[in-house]
């Protein structure tokens, strides 16, 4: 292909991400897709009078999607519904834009992560069908994101002796490494029941006490991998 020559992408699904005003009538796109991963696009013309796809180009919604590629932004071609919408309102809604906070964050252009995608698509369908389960759907979407980006969390071995971690016994975690056995009656150290450890790594048995400790876990996870820099999403959980 000549040099500076587009290449052109057929319509493929994806989800917006993030968009911003670009210039006057235009905005800055950062969709995710099963097949191209997080693609930066420039949607031409979007915010014009007479432009319907500011309307098309919702956060949430399924869409297909084509583009021509460019350099490191492409131009948006073409843009249509995938299927129906989800619901989302108050706490839902805000962990919705969570879910894309992270992902813009975390995910590297172009690099593709088709079962990250799936389960994106399923934890948005979640948290629209049974918002009263939004922190199992945000740990679990947590876990996979961190396996997926090259951070998963090792969960059920000690790290130091190899050995299966153990549900009676408590677990000083270190954050790039994995679980410490304690020394019993220590207090000292990032620590967490063997038995909430082996219930994220087997994804079950996640009631109250193990979502709890999977979310003082995976926020300290998030925070060292996003380098301290808070989450815009956040905000909204305080202002709510």
């Amino acid at each position: 292909m000549p040099v500076g020559s587009a290449s052109r992408v057929e319509l493929t699904p994806g989800f917006v991400l993030h968009q911003r005003p670009y210039r006057e009538t235009s905005a800055l796109l950062e969709i995710f897709t099963p097949t191209h991963g997080r693609v930066g696009l420039v949607a031409r013309g979007v915010y014009a009078p007479k432009s319907r796809r500011r309307g098309e180009l919702q956060a949430f919604r399924a869409l297909r999607l084509s583009w021509n590629e460019r350099g490191e932004l492409g131009t948006l071609t073409g843009v249509e519904s995938d299927g129906p919408g989800v619901s989302l309102a108050g706490a839902a809604l805000y962990s919705a834009f969570y879910l894309n906070e992270l992902l813009v964050r975390l995910l590297v252009r172009h690099d593709p992560h088709p079962l990250l995608y799936e389960r994106y698509r399923q934890a948005l369908q979640a948290l629209s069908d049974q918002p009263a389960g939004i922190e199992l759907t945000l740990r679990l979407f947590e876990k996979q994101l961190l396996q997926e980006t090259g951070y998963g969390l090792l969960l059920d071995v000690d790290c130091e002796t190899g050995e299966p971690v153990q549900a009676d016994r408590f677990y000083d975690y270190h954050l790039e490494a994995g679980p410490v056995a304690s020394i019993p009656g220590s207090t000292k150290g990032f620590l967490f029941p063997g038995s909430s450890l082996l219930a994220l790594a087997q994804e079950s048995n996640l009631d109250e006490v193990v979502l709890r400790d999977a979310k003082r876990l995976m926020r300290a996870a998030l925070s060292l991998y996003l380098g301290g820099k808070p989450l815009k999403s956040r905000e909204l959980f305080v202002k709510a």
